[in-house]
């Protein structure tokens, strides 16, 4: 069935709802714009004049086609003015109350066959359609925020929802350049069920003391590649906005994950919310203003800080991947390095890998060959452990496995000179159990770079209970020195990119569990609405799912919150050898090299 949608109505014209209009004018729609605010109405026509002036400057639309935009959008202060619209999109208030009085006002003023659409991110589409005298025309059409921009349009169903209006949306969607995916009617959906526990656990994590809002969202940036960190994102969004939709999942799934932060409840009832009040996580030059300005929780440069200890040689132990990245960050930071493994043929492969590695980076104009020559005459390869006697700064990259390292750090402890700092890259093990192997614990820290190390500007500080302040000063200065940025943060379990990570991709993997979506559209999902670099399931796969379980187990044993325990569909697909790209086959089934 062909149900044509040539005249739109927008019912709400704030951030989103101006968006939408302005996606639905420029695709040649008809827009009726309503909104019982007056102000509301003139700002959303004069973003929509100021939008369209720019893409007439970027050369993006002729002045012709950007008055033929403006004439198709008009506004109206009631729902009367919706009586010729085909299909009608509200975005007001995520309020069960305000929507529900729109449906049933709608109801007699709209076309039986006009079709009905909930912009809601957070509540019942199936409860707020059983509020209309014509439920079957009810769905849900989420956009993201800023709409113009945002490529995902989620297309919520309910039970009651016949499939012509599905078909008729899901048509507008693509016509408008977006990328549709089909969901069901759970709060949330597929990108915001994700994306707000990760949130809320960002907010926690800030609200327990355990990073700095700046360096949480850096982690998040440098660590995941993500456009944005989780507070920056809350405010954003608004926090007020964060916590209904938060609330809408918990009543749901009772899962403690989901159960809005504190932190939320009083920043929203202090009217906090974010950019939009000029204040949320982070304050705002004014309300509405992107720009971040110093406040009292702004870190500052401490001219009485802690000097750190001198470092001029490193030594790092491993022969894998992690370790030769390591190796080749310090040695072209002009480090002297002693790349030690378990046997001198180990430890020459490894140095094999890092030139390899220094050569493509001349061959794509990162470095000059002079420069590959000295980070390569710096680095001793070792079959010996015994290598480390003059070692200033000591970093393990060996398995993760607390034996392991602990053995390992028993030997540094009796190899080292008095003095010498002793790091672990450990991702997920308890650093103070891995400094407890010395009879120095004092020196011993959490140095948790990323992969591919050379790439990756991220370094997590673990700071234990015992590790001195000029050692936490010592590798902070380091890390500035090879260009690494450091975030400080406490030594638990998943420090801070693992804690916020892997809940997160847990919960995708129980999505696909209880059938609610499919692999393909929660990738699309968090790609094209989050902003995220790579899919969920992308991610796994890449990851490895064994070490991925391995870390689920850690934060679920350390934590001991039923939400973290491990989605059974991993545990099977590990047990069955299934590991990701590294075997061939994970969730998706991959080409064998």
């Amino acid at each position: 069935m062909d149900i044509p949608l040539s005249t739109i109505a927008v019912v709400g014209l704030g951030t989103m709802g101006t968006g939408i209009a302005e996606v639905l004018a420029r695709a040649g729609h008809e827009v009726i714009g309503i909104d019982s605010s007056e102000a509301a109405a003139r700002r959303a026509a004069a973003a929509l004049d100021a939008s369209t002036a720019r893409a007439v400057r970027r050369g993006r639309l002729t002045e012709e086609e950007r008055s033929d935009v403006l004439a198709r959008f008009r506004t109206f202060p009631g729902l009367r003015a919706a009586a010729e619209a085909e299909l009608v999109i509200e975005v007001v208030p995520e309020s069960y109350e305000i929507k529900q009085q729109v449906f049933r006002e709608l109801d007699a003023i709209v076309s039986p066959t006009a079709i009905l659409a909930t912009g809601t991110n957070a509540l019942s589409v199936t409860r707020l359609a059983a509020e209309s005298l014509h439920p079957e025309r009810v769905i849900g059409m989420h956009f993201f925020n800023p709409a113009p921009a945002m490529k995902l349009v989620e297309v919520v169903s309910s039970v009651l929802t016949a499939p012509p209006a599905v078909e008729a949306v899901t048509a507008l969607a693509r016509s408008l350049g977006k990328e549709p995916v089909a969901v069901g009617d759970r709060p949330g959906f597929v990108a915001d069920g994700l994306l707000f526990g990760y949130l809320n656990q960002a907010a926690s994590m800030y609200e327990a003391n355990y990073a700095s809002r700046e360096d949480i969202d850096a982690a998040m940036k440098l660590g995941c590649g993500l456009p944005m960190g989780p507070l920056a994102l809350l405010d954003l969004i608004g926090i007020d906005t964060a916590r209904t939709v938060l609330e809408a999942m918990y009543t749901e799934s009772r899962d403690r994950l989901h159960a809005p932060a504190p932190v939320l409840r009083q920043l929203s009832e202090a009217g906090l919310t974010g950019r939009k009040s000029g204040r949320g996580f982070y304050t705002y030059e004014a309300a509405g203003s992107p720009a971040v300005v110093p406040d009292a929780l702004t870190p500052r440069d401490d001219a009485s800080a802690v000097a750190g200890r001198t470092v001029r040689a490193v030594g790092v132990a491993g022969s894998g991947t992690m370790a030769s990245g390591i190796a080749e960050v310090f040695a072209k930071a002009g480090y002297a390095v002693v790349l030690a493994a378990r046997g001198q043929e180990k430890a020459d492969t490894a140095k094999s890998r890092i030139a390899k590695s220094l050569e493509r980076s001349v061959a794509k104009g990162r470095l000059t060959a002079e420069a590959r020559d000295g980070a390569l005459a710096r680095i001793t390869a070792a079959g010996s452990l015994d290598a480390f006697a003059d070692v200033d700064l000591a970093v393990e990259a060996v398995a993760e496995d607390l034996a392991v390292k602990q053995q390992l750090f028993g030997t540094l402890d009796k190899v080292c000179k008095p003095g010498a700092v002793l790091a672990t890259t450990t991702s997920s093990l308890p650093v103070v159990a891995i400094a407890r192997a010395t009879s120095r614990p004092q020196d011993v820290i959490g140095m948790h770079f990323f992969n591919p190390a050379p790439a990756m500007k991220l370094v997590e500080v673990v700071r234990t209970v015992l590790t001195a302040d000029d050692v936490h000063a010592t590798v902070r200065e380091v890390c500035g020195t090879v260009r690494k940025h450091p975030v400080d943060c406490g030594d638990r379990a998943g420090f801070i990119v693992n804690a916020l990570l892997f809940p997160y991709l847990n919960n995708a993997i129980k999505m696909v569990e209880e059938h609610y979506a499919t692999l393909d559209d929660i990738d699309a999902a968090m790609k094209l609405g989050g902003g995220y670099p790579m899919g969920p399931f992308e991610l796994l796969d890449v990851v490895g799912l064994d070490v991925s379980l391995a870390i689920e187990k850690v934060l679920h044993s350390e934590f001991r919150d039923p939400g973290l325990a491990p989605a059974p569909l991993l545990e099977h697909l590990v047990a069955a050898g299934c590991l990701g790209r590294k075997t061939g086959r994970g969730f998706r089934e991959y080409a064998r090299r």
